[in-house]
């Protein structure tokens, strides 16, 4: 892998981790259009890299929302930002049921195949484009501020269900952020809170992925040395540029949320797709 290639990875995790168009479909998507044949050691360890500059990227951009979260939530003072932990905590379960028990089996079914990816991104456009043409809960007034938001705040059931959403969206292709924030529009959960709570929910999982990944890395023979192979320059620009990206498509994800514009992400998830299968088909 050459800095270039670690540049256009790096590009695309932090486009696609927050935008609703899968960065799984698209990180294996632009591997084959870039010719890569990377594997093992050496891609998990850069999976890695990028995953991590992208947890790093939702903390800088919501530090003022994060910070409030793990001072109550580690000070036990049992207020509202207590509780929201635990609802992301709750969320975490499912998706840490298929990483402990199935990830291995979903990797080896899937690494590679853009028919599956095409699949799932069809699957993506189809669930953004019925969230876009479904109803929510009628508009509630907000009391600080007495403006009015469409739909309910997150409860505990909400939560578990939107963390259900997140678990099936290890299939590549089938965009986690999509998944979980259009779960949570047809729950009928208030939009400004739904791309937060999106983005909150993700960092455990990403967190424990990377730390099992790192454990296993250093458990196989000589791969726990994968950065000779890689280099640390690639590396370096691959994280760089995953973390910068990540944070102005944070920002921006947060904004389309509230106004409702995903039905265009549907539209590309549609045409990325049948490309997606149509490149399958042809090689």
């Amino acid at each position: 892998m050459d800095w270039l290639q670690a540049l256009i990875l790096g590009i695309v995790q932090g486009l696609a981790e927050y935008l609703p168009i899968s960065s799984s479909g698209h990180l294996e998507i632009f591997k084959q259009i870039l010719g890569m044949d990377i594997e093992g050691a050496e891609s998990l360890q850069f999976d890695i890299v990028l995953h991590v500059a992208t947890v790093l990227s939702t903390i800088v951009v919501l530090w003022r929302e994060f910070v409030p979260l793990i001072t109550s939530f580690f000070g036990w003072k049992k207020d509202a930002h207590f509780f929201y932990v635990w609802k992301i905590l709750l969320s975490c379960i499912p998706i840490m049921i298929v990483g402990l028990c199935f990830k291995d089996q979903i990797s080896a079914l899937f690494d590679g195949n853009l028919m599956v990816v095409g699949v799932c991104l069809l699957i993506t456009a189809t669930l953004l484009a019925f969230t876009y043409f479904s109803k929510t809960e009628p508009d509630k007034v907000l009391r600080s501020e007495g403006v009015k938001v469409p739909g309910r705040e997150i409860t505990w059931l909400d939560a578990f269900i939107i963390g259900c959403a997140q678990a099936v969206a290890v299939l590549p292709g089938l965009s986690r952020s999509g998944s979980t924030i259009a779960t949570g529009i047809l729950l009928g959960d208030r939009r400004d809170q739904l791309a937060q709570f999106s983005f909150f929910m993700v960092i455990i999982p990403i967190l424990g992925e990377a730390f099992l990944d790192c454990l296993k890395m250093i458990a196989g023979s000589g791969e726990a040395v994968a950065t000779q192979n890689i280099g640390i320059l690639p590396i370096a620009v691959g994280f760089i540029a995953a973390f910068l990206v990540g944070c102005a498509a944070c920002k921006w994800m947060i904004e389309i949320v509230k106004k409702g514009k995903l039905v265009w992400f549907a539209l590309y998830c549609a045409v990325a797709g049948i490309i997606s299968i149509a490149w399958q088909l042809m090689h």
